[in-house]
């Protein structure tokens, strides 16, 4: 991404507009000529948008059915919400996959799943759907605080009991005959579950957590208890310290707190199987070349779960553990999110094709961003401020802001601090450069994006932008809610996913639209007006818009995860948590890149791509993570 050479074609040059009418017949030839051009490019950009949103129509098709083929295996599982009541009396909410074998009068064995924290069921897919392709019926349940279950975080100890009890009252599954697969905080509502309720289960799967940790988890691991357990542990795990009090992974043999639960005072060997599964004192240690939310999608670690479950309990079928489907899965939701991301495309270039809507459409302003080796200074002040600032404003947002009925998530608490904390720096560096360029080249609020060239607002055009970005948003929503209903599943792809959102969610969005629309506004006058890219065509411009945002991030976690994966500690050991939750920053600025070059390459203005930001991300940050505080 350059300069391009002073002989270019001036960026405020306006492109064709897409919406100019037909010349008068009194116009010069040329002029004529021209407006021909114009009417063919136009039809052509017309026929592009329909394909745009077709092709997303039928990547949303195509990825639910993919994904609901691997996660009925082809329809002999059929998949439920299920909702059900924690001890307190708080709504926890999950998905239940009940193969056609299990029937009142041919009850199966149970399974019991459940997700780390800030992330949901789906979370789990692949032990849930390998699980039940072996014939038993599986629980994938959300814990307290997350997904659609209830509010507040962490009560009724995660959720686990209730889910644990929840199963255990079926008619189609054979009580006690019951196992438990928890990831991180997932494994430690797991073994809540398991002392609460100790003759109504037979084994438990620790992925990439653990026993007795102390200050969070009061329950005493010992030779005897839990029943059966299988550590299942990530050699590059980011919670080595806090899971298993040692520096990292590769220690996990040495623990003295492993050791201390599998009975013994040697070095752990892996493959082992420590005591007896008869007896019910089961355990085993087994370490992947992977990170921490990286189990949740290693084959090899679901191959692990199934043959511990195999082995611990009564009714799983013999099928073979690395027999998987479930990647399928993966992929088809895969497919999904990328669908539903041309559909906002699609939808927003068929929209502007309207009449009410096409009068937002105007000239892109002169472009009087930096030049030259300016450029890229300005550049690389905004690819270093957000990693920069990244743990100490979330750390400052977190906990100056606790969490209660307004503001009430933790984590989106800390990244809208973090977004306000930005923009403030931001502001005082774009005014600095403002007031002291040459008056001839500095810019104005029109070659920002803000105003009219007369320096007003029009005030219709901005209602209609407003209209426009809302309805983009809102339609975008319907394919989302699409998916979750005809496939009980999410658009997504990893820990990444855009889910439905309830009305409590609703509520929560709203608290959080204040802080990012300052971010927004910040962002796009700077990105727009001080380092606007000078490219010819709308596909470089977005592409060359979402690589200036997206490129600190991924040297960011480049060398966070490089340093990890080198050393088995990350470079900042202290932040495991906060540098997971920066892995969902990449596609959230993939998305906030290419919606904002959008706009404004086609509205000449900020206040559409602002809009359709400030209420799309929130809606994905607030549905995705967990909720401590109680909404109003």
């Amino acid at each position: 991404m350059s300069d391009v050479p002073s002989t270019a074609p001036d960026e405020g040059t306006p492109a064709p507009d897409e919406g100019t009418p037909a010349p008068d017949e009194g116009t010069p030839a040329p002029a004529r000529h021209r407006a021909h051009k114009v009417s063919i490019w136009s039809k052509l950009s017309l026929t592009g948008s329909r394909l745009v949103l077709l092709l997303g129509v039928v990547l949303v098709l195509v990825g639910g059915l993919v994904a609901n083929t691997a996660q009925t295996a082809g329809g002999n599982i059929r998949v439920e919400h299920v909702r059900f009541l924690t001890q307190s009396g708080l709504v926890e909410t999950g998905l239940l996959y009940i193969p056609s074998t299990a029937t009142a009068k041919t009850p199966a064995c149970g399974v019991v799943t459940i997700e780390g924290y800030i992330n949901s069921v789906d979370t789990m897919d692949g032990f849930s759907i390998e699980m039940a392709r072996r014939g038993c019926v599986v629980l994938d349940a959300n814990q307290t605080g997350q997904g659609s279950s209830q509010p507040p975080s962490f009560a009724d100890e995660f959720g686990g009991p209730a889910a644990l009890a929840f199963i255990n009252t079926l008619p189609i599954v054979r009580h006690g005959d019951v196992g438990l697969i928890g990831h991180s905080m997932g494994g430690w509502a797991s073994v809540l579950a398991a002392y609460t309720q100790p003759k109504a289960y037979r084994s438990i799967v620790l992925v990439s957590s653990s026993v007795s940790t102390p200050g969070v988890e009061p329950v005493p691991g010992t030779p005897t208890f839990p029943r059966n357990v299988l550590v299942d542990e990530a050699q590059y795990s980011e919670f080595s310290q806090l899971m298993w009090a040692v520096p990292q992974g590769s220690d996990f043999p040495h623990s003295a707190r492993m050791q201390t639960f599998f009975g013994t005072s040697q070095p752990i060997v892996q493959g082992k199987v420590y005591g007896s599964i008869a007896a019910g004192t089961g355990r085993e240690l087994l370490i992947h070349g992977t990170d921490h939310p990286g189990l949740t999608i290693d084959p090899s670690a679901v191959t692990d779960a199934v043959h511990w479950m195999q082995l611990t309990l009564v009714g799983v079928s013999s099928m073979p553990p690395g027999h998987q489907i479930w990647y399928w899965d993966e992929i088809g939701t895969l497919i999904g999110l990328i669908g539903v991301g041309l559909f906002l495309f699609g939808v927003a270039g068929q929209l502007l094709k309207t009449s009410y809507f096409g009068a937002v459409v105007r000239d892109r302003p002169e472009n009087r961003s930096m030049r030259g080796p300016l450029w890229w200074v300005g550049a690389a002040v905004l690819v270093a401020l957000g990693p920069v600032t990244f743990y100490w404003l979330q750390e400052w947002g977190s906990n100056h802001l606790p969490a209660g009925p307004y503001l009430p998530q933790t984590i989106t608490t800390g990244i809208a601090a973090w977004a306000v904390g930005g923009a403030i720096i931001a502001t005082l560096l774009f005014l600095l450069w403002h007031f002291t360029t040459k008056k001839d080249r500095r810019g104005t609020l029109h070659t920002y994006g803000v105003t009219e060239p007369d320096g007003t607002v029009d005030r219709r055009l901005l209602w209609r932008s407003v209209v426009l970005g809302a309805t983009v948003v809102v339609v975008t929503y319907i394919a989302v809610y699409f998916f979750d209903w005809a496939w009980s599943s999410d658009v997504r792809f990893f820990v990444f996913n855009i889910k439905p959102l309830d009305f409590v969610h609703m509520q929560i969005a709203l608290d959080y639209l204040w802080p990012f629309l300052l971010y927004f506004i910040v962002l796009s006058i700077v990105v727009f007006g001080q380092l606007r890219p000078r490219m010819k065509t709308l596909g470089t411009f977005m592409l060359a818009v979402t690589a200036l945002l997206v490129v600190g991030y991924v040297g960011f976690l480049g060398l966070e995860y490089g340093v990890l994966f080198a050393t088995g500690q990350l470079l900042t050991s202290s932040q495991p948590l906060l540098t997971i939750v920066g892995d969902q920053f990449l596609p959230v600025f993939i998305i906030i890149g290419t919606v904002a070059s959008y706009f404004f390459w086609k509205t000449g203005r900020i206040a559409t791509g602002v809009v359709v930001l400030t209420l799309l991300i929130p809606a994905i940050m607030v549905a995705s993570t967990a909720t401590q505080g109680i909404p109003w």
